[in-house]
């Protein structure tokens, strides 16, 4: 008797149960032997579709294929349960010691949930959703799946393996101890177990679903060499330039060899401070790939805070390196999939191929070099389900380069903390955090673990001083109430007499768009050739691009020395190779304005130049807290500024005000940063880490300790885990020939391979809506599903060249981290 695991839609074909069970133990292994963890990872791709050795499952799938379009109905077989029931029955009973009740659970959670996402060990309704699976349920065919399984693969084998897997967990407890890391730490490694898993399983389905052999593995250490000195070719050009003997580029040169004389150093955890417009695009690069030559690195990795600064820095790295294929952006998902996962079945078999076809093509970072937003790192430690997770694995023996790690939303601060620490001591990763205004994450209370001196450039306030390019200047004081449009109107047409250019950048959509209005107005800029653009994240990437940097962007035209206005959300202000003459901030927390005050006299070609910070009347901040906290924090500064500008360096760009600032803001979020869930009165730290609440709520009611050894209510944080609240939907935009074409394209028939590349190209013609938003589109009928349903796009009507998407967004945070 054959038992299948999968057929192929096209021509028919037949995927034994024991070639997948063999053939993603082995993915698996290869995923989790980077970190020592094979075995553990092993026997969880052995056991994972033990399941599917039943004659209902056979039935199931035969009926599914036959019937495509009236498949039987989802989780009507179960078949993840059984190799959990199996491991855990084996190696959980009486008389078993405790590091095999550990690991059994570890192995035998990711296995039962590898179609839905990782079950609570305790969960807040005071019981055991883990055990629950594992005894509790009753599975048709069990005994008949356990005796074929055990057909092909020895008990012996099993056991030897089950045996050095428990030896990999005691070495990794043992380590998480020595380094005083937090219960967390163990959790996330069953997350990188169930990374290894889920990658492995996903990938051999679509091979086998493509008939595809296995791809000659990239030779990470020569691709890395050779871009070593691409990068050194292209720094040589740049030393023998005309403006190479500039202070600011002389500097600019010394922070970059500091860098590559860093990479040598172990692997850990550093900080690169170097000043805005101090190059650190290019030196984190050179320290990176430097560093993983010297230390064996697979990966390195950038995370930024927003899809601007992917677009820029991915297109100069990708011109310097010469290798398109290498280099993978990954930011928006253009798949709506907010319930693909969350209405799974009991066993989510994805027996409709076509929305099995959509699962397949999406990115699995399988790239040397990857750019991604934080949103995107924070999801694949912490967000729920599969899909995010699959890449967790990938993040490990990895250069890892944080740019304006400032940008860290406020209540992921513990959650971020606990994963670089994962990521240094359990995965065997670098990490490099860079920006100008370090934002003190070994200050709060659970800490990121720096390396011992870890700052990479040398004399950083001489530094700052020979960067000192701008002057802040305070305005808020001219008005409490603040100024509208019109009054800012008149502030940047006084500065347009003195200057060529002015950058305006305040908090809201709405006020930039007012502002942009009443600018457009004014007969004298328009009769004096003043251009006034328009920037915020209504508008896709490709759309911004264009804007910023096309034939007619803003930045050759400032190259030229044409006489520009430009008002934008604060998308402009980090990582965005920009310069202004002059630069109008709304006041925001002291680190934004710092950025902001990076796009003035970028340079340095001018003397000293002014950023002005004001208060805006036309910004409602009400579901903004973290900027409301900022400004009232920068407020603070400010007034001790006033008043003994010693104590803060002489400078509201220094290290010293910056300090200050961060200190302020810290104490003032308190236990936000760990992410509080007011539903539960709970926080999702400590559900992810020692969940004491529950546990003492489930001894109380049950009158005995939990069964299970672990206690970590990973699926209820999953849950609630979302890195930037917005209610956002994504939804391809008809912008440009390329826009309108890539919806024709998706409105067809598509292969998985040619769907990947079409949702990759989709990344730049999306914009992410606000749920109110797209139900006022919808209701105007701007909406239509591509794919049947799975992806979103936007009609012509409701895109303008000036705006993007027409609509008047309010009292939100941009998703322009997404």
């Amino acid at each position: 008797m054959t038992y299948i695991a999968h057929i192929c839609q096209k021509d028919g074909r037949i995927q034994t149960v024991q070639d997948h069970l063999v053939e993603v133990k082995q993915g698996a292994e290869q995923a989790g032997e980077k970190i020592g963890v094979k075995y553990l990872a092993g026997i969880a791709g052995l056991l994972h579709d033990m399941g599917k050795n039943t004659d209902l499952f056979r039935n199931y799938i035969q009926e599914a294929v036959a019937n495509p379009d009236a498949p039987p109905r989802k989780g009507s077989v179960d078949h993840s349960t059984a190799g959990g029931k199996l491991l855990h029955s084996l190696y959980h009973g009486s008389g078993t010691t405790l590091e095999s009740k550990y690991t059994a659970e570890w192995i035998a959670n990711c296995i039962i949930s590898h179609h839905q996402g990782l079950r609570d060990y305790i969960s807040p309704d005071k019981t055991s959703p883990y055990m629950e699976r594992v005894i509790s349920k009753e599975l048709d065919q069990y005994e008949q799946a356990k005796e074929e399984f055990f057909k092909h693969n020895a008990p012996d084998l099993l056991n030897h393996m089950f045996k050095q897997a428990i030896e990999e967990l005691q070495r990794y407890i043992k380590i998480i101890k020595e380094h005083k890391l937090p219960p967390i730490a163990g959790a996330l490694l069953i997350k990188y177990m169930f990374s290894c898993l889920i990658d492995a399983d996903r990938t051999n389905t679509r091979r086998f679903e493509e008939n595809e052999t296995l791809a000659e593995e990239i030779n990470y250490k020569t691709f890395f060499q050779q871009s070593y000195e691409l990068l050194s070719q292209h720094l040589s050009k740049l030393e023998h330039s005309s403006i190479v003997d500039t202070p600011i580029n002389r500097l600019r040169r010394e922070m970059s060899r500091q860098c590559e004389q860093f990479a040598y150093r172990p692997s850990g955890v550093y900080t690169l401070s170097i000043p805005t417009g101090g190059g650190k695009t290019l030196a984190s690069m050179r320290y990176a790939l430097r560093h993983a030559i010297e230390h064996n690195k697979q990966r390195i990795i950038y995370i930024v805070p927003y899809t601007t600064i992917i677009e820029q820095n991915a297109a100069e790295i990708r011109h310097i390196l010469k290798n398109d294929d290498m280099i993978l952006e990954h930011h928006s998902n253009v798949v709506d999939d907010k319930d693909d996962e969350r209405h799974e079945g009991d066993e989510g078999e994805t027996l409709d191929l076509r929305k099995k076809n959509l699962k397949l093509a999406r990115d699995h970072w399988d790239r040397p070099i990857i750019f991604t937003t934080m949103v995107q790192f924070l999801n694949t430690f912490y967000a729920k389900g599969t899909r995010n997770v699959r890449r967790l694995h990938q993040l490990s023996k990895a250069v890892i380069v944080f740019d304006e790690v400032q940008s860290v939303p406020v209540h992921c601060i513990s959650l971020f903390n606990a994963a670089l620490n994962f990521l240094h001591v359990i995965g065997r990763s670098s990490l490099l955090l860079c920006t100008a205004t370090q934002p003190a994450l070994d200050f709060v209370k659970h800490k990121l673990h720096f390396s011992k001196q870890p700052e990479i450039i040398q004399n950083l306030d001489e530094v700052g001083r020979s960067f000192k390019r701008v002057d802040l200047q305070d305005l808020t004081r001219e008005s409490l109430s603040g100024w509208g449009a019109e009054e800012v109107s008149s502030f940047v047409q006084e500065q347009m007499r003195k200057v060529d250019s002015v950058l305006v950048i305040l908090n809201t959509k709405t006020a930039v768009r007012k502002l942009f209005e009443q600018l457009n107005e004014v007969k004298w800029l328009r009769e004096s050739g003043v251009q006034v653009v328009h920037l915020s994240t209504n508008m896709c990437a490709a759309h911004r691009k264009e804007v910023l940097s096309g034939e007619y962007g803003v930045i050759p035209r400032l190259a030229k020395g044409e006489r520009i206005i430009c008002v934008s959300t604060q998308l402009i202000e980090a990582g965005v190779n920009i310069s202004f003459d002059c630069v109008v901030r709304s006041l925001a927390g002291l680190d934004s304005i710092a950025q902001a005050a990076g796009r003035c006299n970028r340079h340095g070609k001018d003397k000293v130049r002014n950023v002005y910070i004001i208060r805006s009347s036309d910004e409602v901040l009400t579901n903004l807290p973290e900027i409301q906290i900022g400004a009232e924090k920068t407020e603070r500064v400010l007034q001790e500024f006033k008043n003994d500008p010693g104590s803060l360096g002489d400078d509201l760009l220094s290290s010293k005000a910056m300090s200050r600032y961060f200190e302020y803001y810290f104490n003032d979020i308190g236990d936000k940063m760990h992410y509080p869930i007011p539903k539960l009165e709970q926080n999702l730290f400590d559900l992810m880490d020692r969940n004491r609440y529950y546990v003492d709520a489930y001894k109380k009611k049950h009158d005995c300790k939990p069964e299970v050894v672990n206690h970590y209510a990973i699926a209820t944080a999953e849950k609630y885990f979302e890195a930037i609240s917005t209610n956002a939907t994504p939804v391809i935009v008809p912008y440009g020939e390329e826009g309108k074409e890539l919806i024709l394209d998706l409105n067809g028939a598509i292969e998985p391979g040619e769907m990947s590349e079409l949702l990759r190209k989709a990344q730049q013609y999306t914009v992410n809506i606000y749920d109110h938003e797209l139900r006022a589109l919808e209701k105007n009928g701007d909406v239509r599903p591509l794919l049947h349903g799975h992806v979103l796009a936007l009609r012509e009507p409701a895109y303008s060249d000036d705006f993007g998407v027409e609509l008047k967004g309010e009292g939100a945070w941009e998703p322009m981290m997404i």
